[in-house]
């Protein structure tokens, strides 16, 4: 019996933690280089910077992703009931001209940047990217409010944006 019992505190303890949202990027996120339209790089940090005082969602995505087009409506009707909050996409598109191509043909209004290396590249695995669409969203000052949430969470997005305003 005991071993019972401790085999289910050890098993609820596991998922508890596996559950877990990180509340701050790392250190080597934010020093990333990212692309941006113009074909230049700049930082996570600077991106993140750029969006300080706003509530900002950043998707992940990927033109080749049909989750992540599925999506798009969604994120569209959230853009539409939040017009105060910055939306940032950040794709993994694996060639420059795919990744524009797919800004026009999703008709994407934001800011855009294009993670060269791909899903499991440095920035990737810095950010612990393992499935998209991924979005992420930040609180006025900066900090994560919400770490990883994906297509089926919007509701729970909806709920902390709320809650930020």
């Amino acid at each position: 019996m005991k071993k019972i019992f401790i085999c289910m505190i050890v098993t609820l303890t596991t998922l508890g933690c596996s559950n877990a949202q990180d509340k701050e990027f790392s250190k080597e996120s934010l020093t990333k280089k990212l692309i941006t339209p113009e074909n230049t790089e700049i930082s996570f940090q600077e991106i993140i910077k750029k969006h300080n005082g706003k509530i900002t969602v950043i998707e992940v995505w990927a033109s080749w992703c049909s989750d992540c087009v599925k999506a798009m409506p969604k994120v569209k009707q959230m853009q539409n009931d939040f017009p105060n909050v910055d939306f940032v996409f950040l794709s993994v598109d694996k060639a420059f001209d795919k990744w524009q191509n797919g800004i026009q043909n999703n008709e994407l209004t934001g800011d855009h940047y294009w993670i060269p290396d791909g899903m499991k590249g440095d920035f990737g695995q810095s950010i612990k990217l393992n499935w998209i669409p991924r979005y992420i969203v930040i609180d006025k000052t900066g900090k994560v409010a919400i770490y990883k949430a994906i297509e089926t969470d919007f509701e729970k997005m909806y709920k902390q944006i709320k809650k930020l305003e």
